[in-house]
């Protein structure tokens, strides 16, 4: 019987998700009737590899096995278990307590010589004569094989077991590898359109003196919004008029005009062969262009004229516009996903994503992706992954919880997050632990963002640079993968549109924004050094393993992650009042963290460098959050022998 499997998303409709030089952990339930010695084996290839490679699988207790494998190529991963009675080594099990008893072995010994010569004969060359040797000296010596044979049998007969009656597990389950930027990186989202002098419209030239700034910083990813042309028609003016006075830009989310659509790129901003020298310089800075894909359109984009069809009408023969009563977004208009020409939409939507593919975007972060069926992120997204494994797929879905985790299992690399509404220790704690614990994890990969042009949330608004300081703090330690909406973020800035609202004022959504990069207020130094700490660190890189600690103050919030062989722990304590200086023991189960009980550790504090000898699991912290909102210890261990470590700095 193979039971229980894990991972394995809906009974296998879904693959689960990995990048390049991760290890797959497999788990299932194996036992048969009887009290016959078992053996499982984990069997796997690359959709590119002919044959299966088999990794023994390891019994736990009670049932449980386990193996593993590593994946190093993109693409997907077949992978599946297969389990037997093994009487070789039932045989030699039950010879050795025949043999503790004192009992008569003569016929045993026969027994074994037998299982021995029907290996022999399921084995060829040198194996089969080394097994037939072996087999014929058990026979002469009458007894129990020595030492050297039995460690020679054990290994042949492993080798050339009978596998005749062996149980395959009923599926084959599947692993979608992808590259290390789906697990770890930092995304910068900015406006190009505001890169220029103040009340002129940037370029992709202006945003390209702008990249040491962001490169500096440690960013790997600079995410744009919409490149588009801006549709003329219902645009919106400043703080979402509904009114563009001349020479506003509009909202680039407004897609398309007379000067083309979403193959198309806003004449303000540049050529296309200017953003393709874009996408180059980033590269040499160390930063990939993520790009916007929003399936949405101006009514002045040509799909409107030229495919009609592909939108939904209202009785009146106008086309609808979008809306969240009591909200009217009347410079959008949505695509009608039930339309008799869902074909020919699906397919000129595919072939969007495929244009800016060959313009050399890897990563794309879509929009709005939980109003378009599922069906059709299941069809895009392999489509484009079938061609192109290497591109990343970002879900921009702030919705039900559900909704969300199909879309990760539709095949989105990496998904938005409630991150941003999550304040407390306790809320933090409660959400983290469900997305980066199975079965989430394995399906879904959390992307941590404090800010977006949508999102300034309450705590930012009241909280002031300190709030900003901690939720930065938060998504870079808490999450492998973390974003900010900036320069607003880094500047701190917290302007609400009006009282109760997460819009900002003058939002750069609507209007072209100055910002003064080389404001004292600025977090930018702060950003580089958790980015460095991030990048230093392995221990960062990853969600999983991530745990939360007692801390004995409701203010702080305490967690570690480290790597999977415990050779580095990394343990964050975060005050998430801005406004206080908060104090508290933090406790940490030193045995499952690979600590030595009853030693002293060095505790490295990575920020400001200090060194700290710690003793014990309760250990003392206190953070000013005017100072830095949190600290960043580091415990490392040295191997001296097999099983002898030391933590060190």
């Amino acid at each position: 019987m193979i039971e229980a499997v894990s991972p394995e998303v809906d009974a296998g409709r879904f693959p689960v998700k990995r990048a390049v030089g991760e290890g797959v952990i497999v788990e299932a339930d194996i036992f048969a009737d009887g009290h016959d010695t078992l053996a499982a084996v984990l069997k796997h290839r690359h959709e590119s590899a002919p044959d299966w490679t088999e990794v023994p699988m390891t019994p736990l207790v009670n049932d449980r096995w386990r193996g593993r494998f590593n994946v190093t190529k993109l693409g997907r991963y077949a992978y599946t278990i297969e389990g037997w009675v093994d009487h070789y080594r039932t045989w030699s099990a039950r010879l050795a307590k025949r043999i503790a008893a004192g009992q008569d072995i003569k016929i045993e010994i026969e027994i074994g010589a037998r299982l021995i010569d029907e290996a022999a004969a399921r084995a060829s060359g040198q194996d089969a004569a080394k097994l037939t040797a072996l087999a014929t000296a058990i026979r002469k010596q009458a007894k129990a094989p020595d030492a050297k044979q039995k460690e020679d049998l054990d290994a042949l007969m492993d080798r050339h077991a009978d596998r005749s009656l062996g149980t395959r597990y009923q599926r084959e389950l599947e692993v979608v590898v992808e590259p290390e930027r789906a697990r770890f990186g930092a995304w910068y989202e900015t406006f190009p359109r505001s890169a220029g002098k103040a009340g002129v419209h940037g370029t992709f030239r202006d945003l390209e003196n702008r990249l040491p700034y962001i490169s500096d910083m440690g960013f790997d990813i600079l995410y744009l919004p919409p490149i588009h042309p801006v549709g003329k028609t219902h645009r919106k003016g400043r703080n979402n008029s509904t009114r563009a006075e001349p020479g506003e830009p509009g909202s680039p989310w407004a897609i398309g005009s007379e000067e083309g659509g979403h193959k198309a790129i806003n004449p303000q901003l540049g050529t296309l062969d200017d953003f393709k020298r874009l996408v180059s310089v980033a590269g040499e800075h160390g930063l990939s262009i993520a790009l916007d894909i929003a399936f949405q359109c101006s009514p002045d984009h040509p799909y409107v004229r030229e495919h009609p069809e592909w939108f939904q009408h209202r009785p009146d023969g106008t086309i609808q516009y979008a809306e969240n009563p009591p909200k009217k977004y009347e410079d959008i208009v949505p695509f009608d996903f039930e339309t008799a020409s869902w074909r020919e939409l699906w397919a000129e939507l595919l072939s969007v994503v495929e244009f800016w593919v060959a313009q050399g975007v890897k990563i794309l972060r879509i929009d709005n992706p939980h109003t378009k069926p599922f069906p059709f992120w299941d069809w895009l997204i392999a489509e484009v992954k079938r061609k192109h494994p290497e591109v990343i797929f970002l879900s921009e879905a702030f919705t039900r919880p559900k909704v969300m985790y199909r879309l990760a299992k539709a095949g989105f690399s990496q998904s938005y997050t409630y991150f941003a509404w999550r304040n407390t220790a306790w809320e933090l704690a409660q959400y983290l632990s469900e997305i980066t614990r199975p079965p989430v994890i394995e399906f879904m990969r959390a992307n941590l963002w404090p800010n977006t042009p949508d999102i300034l949330t309450e705590y930012l608004q009241n909280g002031g640079r300190n709030a900003f300081a901690a939720r930065f703090l938060l998504a870079a330690t808490l999450g492998a993968s973390y974003g900010v909406y900036g320069p607003a973020f880094e500047l701190c800035e917290n302007r609400a549109r009006e009282a109760g609202s997460e819009e900002y004022l003058d939002s750069e959504k609507y209007q072209l924004r100055g910002w003064n990069l080389a404001s004292p207020e600025s977090l930018r130094e702060l950003i580089t050094l958790v980015n460095r700490v991030r990048r230093e660190n392995p221990a960062l890189q990853q969600d999983r393993g991530l745990r939360f600690h007692p801390t004995e103050n409701d203010q702080l919030v305490a967690y570690t992650k480290a790597t999977e062989d415990l050779s580095e722990v990394v343990l964050t304590v975060v005050n998430v009042d801005p406004h206080h200086t908060q104090v508290g023991m933090v406790t940490l189960p030193l045995e499952e963290l690979g600590i030595e009980q009853g030693r002293s550790y060095q505790a490295h504090e990575l920020l400001s460098g200090a060194r700290y000898l710690w003793n014990g699991p309760r250990n003392y912290v206190e953070i000013n959050p005017s100072s830095v909102p949190g600290q960043i210890f580091r415990f490392r261990r040295r191997v001296r022998s097999e099983h002898d470590f030391e933590y060190f700095l």
